[in-house]
């Protein structure tokens, strides 16, 4: 937050040099609900998924980077930020659908993603429903097995209560935003029975086509164990310099950083994610 009030004070200085880049802010109806949306920057699409509890500003500064290189429509889920709710659970398949369901309502045939948490898994799921709409996907702190979770968290899961998170930061910030200033604890519900999901999508990885950045934090929320394996199902993990292209999907490994710092660090995410997105590798000496 503190990162967002700085953010916030250098383009209030800047607002006249920088007044034709502004996103431009959209609300479109999708599958029953009034979904906001917001646009930055030119050229090829790319999507990029918040994750839970979060909106288009808790992004951060990733966004506008991206928006140097990139057309960005970045997204508000189900509930979240300035999209309205509807009497739906929030799964994985439900949030793909919603994506397939925004692209067709603003004439986006296929694009990018960068998802983030439940963005990143929502994204994922994105790739395995509708692989021909997907160019290439970048999943930060994703897992794609219920497995996959640090055991802290999995032993977490099941003491999650909507008390709890009443008394977290973001349950005053969801009320600056949101469609409905008192929807927040109907969105706990649905966030906690999203994590009770059933989630083992291995198969599905391991039949992937679309080149995929994994990005992961070294103490994130998936262990590092389940992002080399998902890695590996990708066709990661093998030696390069003998004489065979690499793999088309890649795996960064963020140091020091936890599940909620992976967000916050801008340059390091837009290091990982540029060369992904155009293609482009270190040359070796065999090269």
């Amino acid at each position: 937050m503190f990162r967002m009030v700085i953010l916030t004070a250098l383009l209030a200085v800047a607002a006249p040099a920088l007044a034709d880049e502004e996103p431009t802010g959209d609300r479109v109806a999708v599958n029953g609900m009034k979904m906001y949306y917001e646009v930055s920057g030119k050229g090829d699409p790319l999507i990029v998924l918040h994750g839970a509890y979060m909106n288009i500003p808790a992004m951060g500064e990733i966004i506008p980077v991206l928006a140097e290189t990139h057309k960005v429509y970045a997204l508000e889920f189900q509930g979240h930020g300035r999209t309205t709710d509807i009497d739906r659970p929030i799964t994985y398949p439900n949030l793909a659908g919603d994506v397939a369901a925004f692209m067709d309502a603003v004439g986006i045939e296929k694009a990018d993603i960068f998802g983030y948490s439940m963005g990143a898994a929502a994204g994922l799921r994105f790739a395995i429903d509708f692989p021909e709409r997907v160019d290439q996907l970048v999943a930060a702190s994703v897992a794609y097995d219920y497995e996959g979770w640090q055991p802290a968290f999995r032993d977490f899961v099941p003491q999650m209560s909507v008390e709890m998170f009443l008394e977290m930061p973001f349950a005053a910030e969801y009320r600056e935003l949101a469609a409905d200033p008192d929807g927040f604890p109907a969105l706990v519900e649905k966030l906690i029975a999203l994590e009770h999901e059933p989630m083992a999508w291995g198969e599905d990885v391991a039949a992937l086509e679309t080149p995929v950045l994994i990005i992961t934090g070294d103490a994130d929320v998936a262990t590092l164990e389940h992002s080399v394996a998902m890695f590996r199902l990708l066709g990661g993990g093998v030696m390069g310099d003998m004489g065979q292209p690499l793999p088309a999907s890649r795996l960064a490994v963020m140091p020091a950083t936890s599940h909620t710092a992976v967000i916050n660090q801008p340059a390091l995410l837009h290091a990982f994610i540029e060369p992904f997105l155009q293609g482009t590798t270190p040359k070796g000496f065999f090269e």
